[in-house]
């Protein structure tokens, strides 16, 4: 399915955010990686698995590797990232070591939503309830050439995606 017309955009790389100190950040800096991008929350019930273990993928393949974790925190799923984004930072650097960006807080569906995420959605195959986000911890994975290659469910773990991001990267995935 290709970008709506509110949505020309071809690639990731041709989007502009905003960092948790209201900066602009062109995310053409990421070409020729891996992103990984997940709108995140504090206070989910899957927040501690989901943290922990984006830090751990992080940790594992961005040293040396064409891999990055782009976090969107998210207040829009029953009001569960109620601070600003600079605390939403701040919670996931503290509690979970996470050295990967977070940017400012978007929203993630409805006519407000962040241009990035509506071209994220509209460049992946819908679920069964639609093409809307349902819910935190929705995840892109992102090729190198900056187009989205899966959509993954809020409930399924970013450990369970690592094959994927391996096959991303161009490396073989020993099964264990």
């Amino acid at each position: 399915m290709g970008a709506s017309p509110s949505v020309p955009e071809k690639t990731v790389y041709e989007f502009t955010v905003k960092d948790i100190k209201n900066q602009d950040v062109d995310l053409s800096i990421y070409k020729g990686k891996v992103l990984l991008i997940v709108n995140v929350a504090s206070k989910c019930g899957f927040t501690n698995s989901n943290y922990k273990e984006l830090t751990e993928l992080y940790n594992r393949y961005r040293k040396g590797k064409e891999f990055e974790i782009l976090a969107f925190p998210c207040n829009q799923f029953l009001y569960q990232e109620p601070g600003s984004g600079e605390d939403a930072h701040q919670f996931a650097c503290q509690r979970f070591k996470a050295e990967y960006p977070v940017f400012q807080k978007v929203r993630v569906n409805g006519p407000t939503a962040s241009p990035l995420y509506k071209f994220l959605k509209s460049n992946s195959k819908s679920t069964f309830w639609g093409n809307s986000i349902k819910w935190n911890f929705t995840k892109f994975l992102i090729n190198k050439e900056g187009h989205v290659i899966q959509r993954y469910a809020p409930t399924t773990t970013p450990l369970a995606i690592e094959a994927d991001i391996l096959r991303a990267l161009g490396e073989h995935c020993d099964e264990g």
